[in-house]
C-alpha cells in the first residue's frame, strides 16, 4: 500500500519541515538546501502549529540558528556536515541541553540550568542535527502517562484532543507528528517512547540497555539501580529510515556513561526466513478489537515481506515480570517519596501512589531476590528469542485513552498499566523494540511493536521498515479540532 494511506499534508508542496529527516540531511549535504533554511522552515511550522498542541515547552530559536550557521560553515569549508545535517530535533524536558534549564516540568526546578549537553544530545549535535526546543512530559515523568506538567500544562494529541498523545515522551511524539521537528529525543522505562509513537502515528525506538550513552541525574548523584538499568533514551521519527539514521548516530560507547558498550549497529545476518512470534494478547488479559486488527495487519505485512510469522500464546513469564517490575521500582520510589511528592504539583502524586498502594514494598532480602529474578527473566527471553528472533505485539492493548485516565481512579490506573504490559515486560528484560504505525482506526492511528534480541535493533528496524512499506506513513499532519468521541471501550478477549 505504501504511502497510499498517507493522510498527511503534501510534503513537496509545503516546505522543508514536511520532508523526511533523511531527505533534509541529504539536501544539506548535497548543497540543495542550507541548514539555516531547514531551521527557518521548522520555526515557521512551530509558530503556526505549536499553540494548538503545546508540545514544545522552550523554543531554542536563536541557538538553533547559530547551530545551523555552523553546519553551513562546516560544509562551505569542505567539511562533512554530518549524517543528520540540519535536521531539527526536540529534547524531552528530562534530558539536558547545555545552557538551558532541564526543568522536568516542575516549578521548583525551573532554574536548573544544564552545564553540558546530555550524551545523546551531544551525539546528535555532532552529527549536524539541531536542537530546536525542549518538549513536554508529565512532571518528573512520575505524574502519569499523559504529558501534563506542573510548569507547562498539557500537550494535546493532534489527531484528537480528547485523547492523550501518550507519554511520558508525549511532547516529542506530538512535535514529530506535526512536523515541528524531524526527530524527537525521549526516554522509555516501560513504554514512554513507544506509547506516544503509537498514539501519535509515528515510529519510536526503545534501544537495548547499554546501547546509547545517557545521563539521567538531576543533581550530583546517579539514580538507584532500577532507574539505572531500565530507563533508556530513544528517538522518535515519522519514518523508520529516519529512526535508523538517529539510531546509528546515537549508538556506541561514551566516556560519559560507563554502561554504554561498543556493539556494531548491524549484527550478523539471520538465517531466513526470519521467524516472528506474534503475540496479539500478551498475558491473555484481553485486547481491544482495533488493536488486534492492527497486529493482524502488521502480521500480514511481515508475511508478505517473507518473514515466517507464527502465532504463539504468550511471551515468557509475563505476569511474573510485570509484578517484579512494579515491586522493584515502587520500592525505590518509596525511599525518597517524601521529598519527591511535593515537587509534583497538585494531583501529580496520584499515579505513583496508586502504584505503591497496589505493590508491597520490598525489604532488603526481597529486593535482592528481585535483582536476581531479573537475570532469570532475561535468560528465559534469551531462550525464547533464540527460537523467534523477533516478536510482534501491541504497544498498548487499548486505543488511545482519555487524558489523565491513569491518575483518575483505581479502575483507570489498572486499565492503563495493564494495557502497556508488553512494554513493561520488555523494558524489564532490557530488550530493544521499535514501534511502527499500522494505519488508522476511524480517525485515530494504530501501531504495533517489533521486539528483538539484545543489541539487534537492526533486525527490529528492518521488520518495522517492512511493515511501513506495506501499510504506509501517517504523518506529518495538522492538529485536528476536538471531536465527539465515544471512548476507548473495554478490552475484549
Amino acid at each position: 500500500m505504501g504511502d497510499a494511506v498517507n493522510t498527511a499534508v503534501d510534503e513537496a508542496a509545503d516546505g522543508w519541515w514536511a520532508q523526511p529527516a533523511e531527505r533534509q540531511a541529504a539536501a544539506v549535504r548535497d548543497g540543495k538546501a542550507t541548514a539555516a533554511e531547514i531551521v527557518e522552515s521548522h520555526l515557521a511550522r512551530i509558530a503556526r502549529t505549536g499553540p494548538a498542541v503545546n508540545a514544545i515547552t522552550r523554543l531554542l530559536a536563536e541557538s538553533a540558528r547559530r547551530d545551523a550557521a555552523e553546519v553551513d560553515r562546516r560544509r562551505a569549508r569542505g567539511g562533512d556536515p554530518g549524517p543528520l545535517a540540519g535536521v531539527c530535533f526536540t529534547v524531552k524536558e528530562s534530558i539536558a541541553v547545555g545552557g538551558v534549564p532541564t526543568t522536568h516540568g516542575a516549578v521548583r526546578l525551573r532554574n536548573l540550568v544544564a552545564e553540558h549537553d546530555a550524551p545523546p544530545v551531544a551525539r546528535l549535535r555532532a552529527a549536524g542535527a539541531v536542537p530546536i526546543g525542549h518538549s513536554n512530559m508529565p512532571t518528573l515523568t512520575l505524574a502519569g502517562m499523559h504529558p501534563r506538567s506542573e510548569l507547562f500544562g498539557e500537550t494535546l494529541n493532534p489527531w484528537d484532543p480528547a485523547r492523550t498523545p501518550g507519554g511520558s515522551s508525549g511532547g516529542d511524539g506530538v512535535a514529530v507528528a506535526c512536523g515541528m521537528a524531524g526527530l524527537g529525543l525521549g526516554n522509555d522505562a516501560g513504554g514512554s517512547v513507544r506509547v506516544p509513537a503509537s498514539f501519535c502515528g509515528v515510529a519510536g525506538l526503545k534501544p537495548t540497555q547499554g546501547r546509547f550513552a545517557a545521563d539521567h541525574r538531576t543533581g550530583p548523584d546517579d539514580p538507584p539501580p532500577g532507574a539505572q538499568q531500565i530507563v533508556v533514551d530513544g528517538p522518535l521519527a515519522r519514518r523508520v529510515a529516519d529512526l535508523r539514521l538517529a539510531f546509528e548516530v546515537l549508538a556506541g560507547a561514551d566516556v560519559a556513561d560507563p554502561r554504554a558498550v561498543p556493539v556494531p549497529v548491524r549484527g550478523e545476518p539471520l538465517d531466513g526466513p526470519v521467524r516472528v512470534a506474534v503475540v496479539a494478547d500478551p498475558g491473555g488479559l484481553g485486547v481491544h478489537p482495533e488493536v488486534r486488527r492492527a497486529v493482524g495487519r502488521a502480521e500480514a505485512a511481515l508475511a508478505d515481506a517473507g518473514y515466517a510469522v507464527e502465532r504463539v500464546e504468550d511471551v515468557p513469564r509475563l505476569a511474573e515480570t510485570v509484578e517484579a517490575y512494579g515491586s522493584w521500582l515502587m520500592t525505590e520510589f518509596a525511599q525518597s517519596w517524601a521529598e519527591v511528592a511535593p515537587l509534583l504539583g497538585e494531583g501529580g502524586h496520584r499515579y505513583i501512589e496508586m502504584g505503591m498502594a497496589r505493590t508491597a514494598r520490598a525489604g532488603l532480602g526481597e529486593y535482592m531476590r528481585l535483582v536476581g529474578l531479573r537475570l532469570s527473566i532475561r535468560r528465559s527471553w534469551a531462550y525464547f528469542l533464540d527460537r523467534y528472533p523477533l516478536v510482534l505485539g501491541p504497544v498498548f492493548t487499548e486505543p488511545p485513552v482519555e487524558p489523565g485516565l491513569e491518575s483518575r481512579d483505581e479502575m483507570g490506573h489498572q486499565l492503563v498499566t495493564s494495557a502497556m504490559r508488553l512494554c513493561t515486560a520488555t523494558s524489564f528484560a532490557g530488550l530493544p523494540a521499535v514501534a511502527v504505525p499500522t494505519g488508522l482506526a476511524g480517525e485515530l492511528p494504530t501501531g504495533v511493536q517489533v521486539i528483538g534480541r539484545p543489541y539487534r535493533e537492526d533486525t527490529c528496524l528492518d521488520a518495522a521498515a517492512a511493515v511501513e512499506a506495506r501499510l504506509g506513513v501517517l504523518t506529518p499532519l495538522d492538529p485536528r479540532p476536538r471531536r465527539n468521541s465515544s471512548g476507548a471501550g473495554a478490552a475484549t478477549s
